[in-house]
């Protein structure tokens, strides 16, 4: 079983100093800063738990009240470790979305700690613009998005924008950051995560 706080903790550092810190998401500090993020730790070690766990907090974010509740990031330490079984996992995701009649209402979006975009090799820099410090699920208000993106000039701009910072930054800038998981599921310190192969964090 994993520590909550802990788990939270590395989410919000990685939030702060990765996410917003690089301007990886432009419309990430706001919802931040007005307290408008929901944390949720699902201690679940198989996707069919998970998936209960997801399908909660996607019913809980809609029925929430937007201002004290804009968006949730359910953190999945314990589950999904391998990126192609998280990525497997999406589906389900997806069809939980459909299942609740909430496709059009939420979305899901993916972040991983092995991240990688199609025809990329796994230690490619430009992956780390969607890794996060353990697997989480990003569950966000389609209405929500479309206030952003009709507020930020260029919104398609985004993506190239995140390329060109991760290229110059570079893994070696990604480490400095120290956005990993500061414990493992034993719950003991792992210092070592810090700095290891990067295709690995």
């Amino acid at each position: 079983m994993m520590n909550d706080k802990i788990v939270v903790a590395d989410t919000i550092a990685w939030l702060e100093r990765a996410v917003i810190g690089l301007n990886l998401c432009p419309f990430a500090k706001s919802v931040h800063v007005k307290g408008q993020v929901h944390y949720a730790v699902s201690q679940a070690t198989t996707p069919e738990a998970l998936l209960l766990d997801l399908m909660n907090e996607l019913k809980g974010l809609v029925a929430s009240d937007a201002k004290a509740r804009d968006t949730t990031l359910l953190i999945a330490p314990l589950c999904l470790q391998d990126f192609m079984d998280y990525n497997d996992f999406l589906d389900l995701a997806d069809r939980a979305l459909v299942d609740l009649e909430l496709d059009g209402v939420l979305q899901i979006a993916s972040l991983h700690p092995h991240y990688q975009f199609a025809d990329t090799q796994p230690d490619d820099v430009t992956n780390y613009t969607n890794r996060s410090p353990y697997p989480t699920l990003h569950l966000l208000r389609e209405d929500s998005i479309d206030r952003a993106v009709d507020a930020f000039p260029n919104p398609e701009s985004i993506f190239e924008t995140n390329m060109h910072t991760l290229k110059t930054l570079g893994v070696a800038g990604w480490q400095a950051l120290q956005v990993g998981p500061s414990a493992p599921p034993d719950g003991k310190p792992d210092m070592a995560s810090f700095a290891h192969d990067p295709a690995k964090n």
